[in-house]
């Protein structure tokens, strides 16, 4: 019974280090101390890490059991393929084809900024709107039309989603 109970313990213990984005970020910061972290999104069975960086550049941690094996993804370097579901896609890493895979996310909406950062067209909402406030021009010069004001304001068109 005892040796039961001790097992059971062991997997959850196991369970929670592989959803521990607390580790991950350590793990990223060793491997590339000069990159600093904006944001982290884990697919839905924590396996996998997808990094935004500064100056908008794109990291990639698997996790290894006891490790991340940490990757920077370098522009115009992934090929992916969006899953049915639109939850997930497949990628192909040209530079690591061991971490090519599918990578499923809690959410559409993940799964599809992740997919414009590995892209290198991520364009947040959040930066379109202080530019506005600021009143600084769109990314084509000219001053924001109304469809873009929608798209900062969450309407329904919205370049984030394919369909």
């Amino acid at each position: 019974m005892l040796v039961f109970y001790i097992r059971r313990i062991g997997r959850k213990n196991a369970e929670q280090d592989r959803h521990d984005v607390g580790t991950a970020i350590l793990e990223f910061g060793r491997a590339f101390p000069g990159e600093a972290i904006r944001s982290l999104h884990i697919t839905a069975n924590g396996n996998a890490v997808f990094v935004r960086l500064h100056e908008n550049k794109t990291g990639f941690m698997r996790n290894r059991n006891n490790h991340y094996a940490c990757n920077l993804v370098q522009p115009g370097r992934v090929r992916l393929v969006p899953h049915a579901d639109a939850k997930g896609f497949s990628a192909e890493f040209l530079d690591a084809p061991i971490q090519n895979g599918d990578f499923v996310f809690a959410s559409e909406r993940e799964a599809a900024e992740v997919s414009l950062w590995l892209l290198d067209n991520y364009a947040s909402v959040i930066d379109h709107e202080e530019e506005q406030r600021h009143g600084e021009p769109s990314h084509d010069g000219k001053p924001a039309t109304d469809t873009e004001m929608a798209v900062a304001e969450g309407s329904p068109v919205n370049p984030d989603r394919a369909n």
